[in-house]
C-alpha cells in the first residue's frame, strides 16, 4: 500500500463525488452567463444596425470601451469641430493667440466629463537640455529631481510633462520653457493651470497643496516680495524658475508681451540695458525672463499687475542655502509633532497624502513664516548650482551643490518612502533601512 504524497488530498469518494457535482453546476452556470451576454450583444448589436447598416461589433464593443483618469471619459472625440480643426492654428510664440477663453469653453463643452473639477486641475511642466550633461553625476541628479516631481503629482493626482526639446529656435536659455508652457495650454485645454517647475527645483514637503482658492482673482503666481520689486527695485525680488499660469487669454497676452524681450528681439541687449537700469543687481548681460517680468510688473503695473500674486506665505521657491542644513532638525520637530497628535501617528495609504497633509497643516499654525519657521519648505530651489553642467556659481566651493541636493531629494524621499516601509537613515545616503515600529511615532 503506498504511502500518500504530503501535498495530496486524501478525501472519501462521498467527498469526491460532492466536489464533482460542484464543478459540474459551475460549468453549467459559466455556459449559462456567456450565452446571456453574447446574447445581449446581438440584440443591441441587431437594434443599432437597424440605425447604422454599416456598425460592425467592433465598433458598439469599442464605443463601450472606455478609458477613465479620474473619472474623465479619454475615448469620447466629439464629431463638432473644434480650434483643433483650424488650419491657421498654431503654436509659435509670435502669433498671437486670439479668443482662447472661448475655445477652451467650447472645447470643453464638447467634452463634459472635464467640466466637473476643471478649475483646479493642474498640468505640471519641467525639463531639462536636449543633449546629455557634461557633469558625470548631472544626469543621474536630473533623474532624482524628475522622480521627486512624479512623486509629487503622483501624490496630488496632476499630470506631468517633461519637455527635453527646443521647441523654438531663438528662445534659448531661461526662456526656453515659454514656447513648452504655450504648446502645453494648447495641447491641454482641460486644464486650468499650467505649474511650471525649474529641473533644479525639489519639492520639500510632499503633501502640501497650493491653495488655488486663494488665487480665484489672479492669473500667474510667482514666489515674491513686493518691497523688494517696488522699493529696491531688486532682481532677486522674485523668481521666475517655478510659477503657475492660468490657462486663459490673460496668459495668452502676457506671454507674448513678455517673451518680446527674449533673445529672438533684435532688441534684445537693448532690453538688457533697459532692465539692468532699473534694477541695479541685474549680473547678466541681455535680457531675461525675471527681469523681464519684473519690468512689466513696474512699468506696466495697471495693464498686469492687478493679475499677479506675490507669494511669500510658503515656500514656492526657497533658496536652498538657508534650507539644506535644517533638514533633519525638521524631521525631528515632525516627530515631536506627531508623537503629541494620536491623529498624525497612524500610517496611511498614498491616495491619503493630501488629507493628510490638510490635517498636518492644523498642527502648524504655531510653525511660523519664512526663515524662523519649522515647517518643512515647500519647494526648495538650487539656483546657481547647474547641476547638468556642473559649472556652478564660484559662491558654492567644492561638492555644496551636490551633497544639498542628496540631502534634500532623500528628504523628500523619506516622506513618500515611509508608506513603502523603508526610509533613508541618512540623508546624504541613498541607502534605505525597513521602517521599524520605533522608527514611527510613540
Amino acid at each position: 500500500m503506498g504511502v500518500p504524497h504530503p501535498f495530496q488530498s486524501q478525501r472519501s469518494p462521498t467527498t469526491k463525488r460532492a466536489a464533482q457535482n460542484k464543478a459540474s453546476i459551475l460549468i453549467i452556470n459559466g455556459f449559462v452567463y456567456f450565452c446571456g451576454v453574447s446574447l445581449l450583444l446581438s440584440l443591441v448589436w441587431s437594434l443599432l444596425s437597424m440605425l447604422d447598416p454599416n456598425l460592425s461589433l467592433e465598433t458598439i464593443i469599442s464605443k463601450t470601451r472606455f478609458t477613465y483618469s479620474q473619472g474623465l471619459n479619454q475615448c469620447h472625440d466629439s464629431p463638432d469641430t473644434t480650434f483643433y480643426d483650424d488650419p491657421h492654428l498654431s503654436y509659435n510664440m509670435e502669433t498671437p493667440m486670439k479668443d482662447w477663453d472661448k475655445k477652451r469653453k467650447e472645447w470643453l463643452r464638447h467634452h463634459p466629463s472635464f467640466n466637473a473639477g476643471a478649475h483646479r486641475r493642474i498640468l505640471m511642466l519641467t525639463g531639462s537640455q536636449p543633449s546629455p550633461c557634461k557633469n558625470p553625476v548631472g544626469d543621474h541628479l536630473l533623474l532624482r529631481m524628475f522622480k521627486n516631481k512624479v512623486d509629487y503629482c503622483r501624490l496630488h493626482g496632476y499630470d506631468i510633462l517633461y519637455n527635453n526639446l527646443l521647441l523654438h529656435p531663438k528662445l534659448n536659455s531661461y526662456w526656453a520653457k515659454y514656447p513648452v508652457v504655450k504648446a502645453a495650454m494648447m495641447a491641454h485645454p482641460e486644464a486650468e493651470w499650467i505649474w511650471w517647475i525649474d529641473s533644479d527645483a525639489v519639492f520639500t514637503d510632499m503633501e502640501f497643496t497650493v491653495p488655488l482658492e486663494k488665487y480665484k482673482n489672479h492669473n500667474l503666481i510667482v514666489d515674491g516680495w513686493p518691497r523688494e520689486i517696488y522699493e529696491k527695485k531688486s532682481w532677486t525680488g522674485l523668481n521666475a524658475g517655478v510659477f503657475l499660469i492660468r490657462n486663459c487669454q490673460w496668459s495668452m497676452d502676457f506671454m507674448h508681451v513678455w517673451t518680446s524681450m527674449g533673445p529672438q528681439s533684435p532688441d534684445f541687449y537693448k532690453w538688457g540695458d533697459v532692465q539692468k537700469s532699473i534694477l541695479k543687481d541685474k549680473m547678466f548681460p541681455g535680457s531675461d525672463d525675471q527681469a523681464a517680468l519684473i519690468y512689466l510688473i513696474l512699468k506696466q503695473h495697471e495693464k498686469w499687475a492687478d493679475k499677479i500674486y506675490l507669494e511669500n506665505k510658503y515656500a514656492l521657491s526657497a533658496y536652498w542655502l538657508a534650507i539644506v542644513d535644517k533638514l533633519e532638525n525638521l524631521t525631528s520637530r515632525y516627530m515631536k509633532m506627531e508623537r503629541r497628535a494620536h491623529r498624525l501617528r497612524r500610517q496611511h495609504a498614498e491616495v491619503d497624502s493630501e488629507c493628510h497633509g490638510a490635517l498636518t497643516e492644523q498642527y502648524l499654525k504655531d510653525a511660523g513664516q519664512n526663515n524662523s519657521t519649522w515647517r518643512r519648505p515647500f519647494v526648495t530651489h538650487f539656483t546657481g548650482c547647474q547641476p547638468c553642467s556642473g559649472e556652478h556659481n564660484p559662491m558654492y566651493k567644492g561638492d555644496t551643490c551636490v551633497k544639498g541636493m542628496q540631502k534634500a531629494l532623500n528628504f523628500a524621499d523619506n516622506q513618500v518612502l515611509r508608506r513603502f516601509g523603508v526610509v533613508h537613515p541618512d540623508l546624504l545616503n541613498s541607502f534605505v533601512t525597513p521602517l521599524k515600529q520605533l522608527d514611527l511615532p510613540a
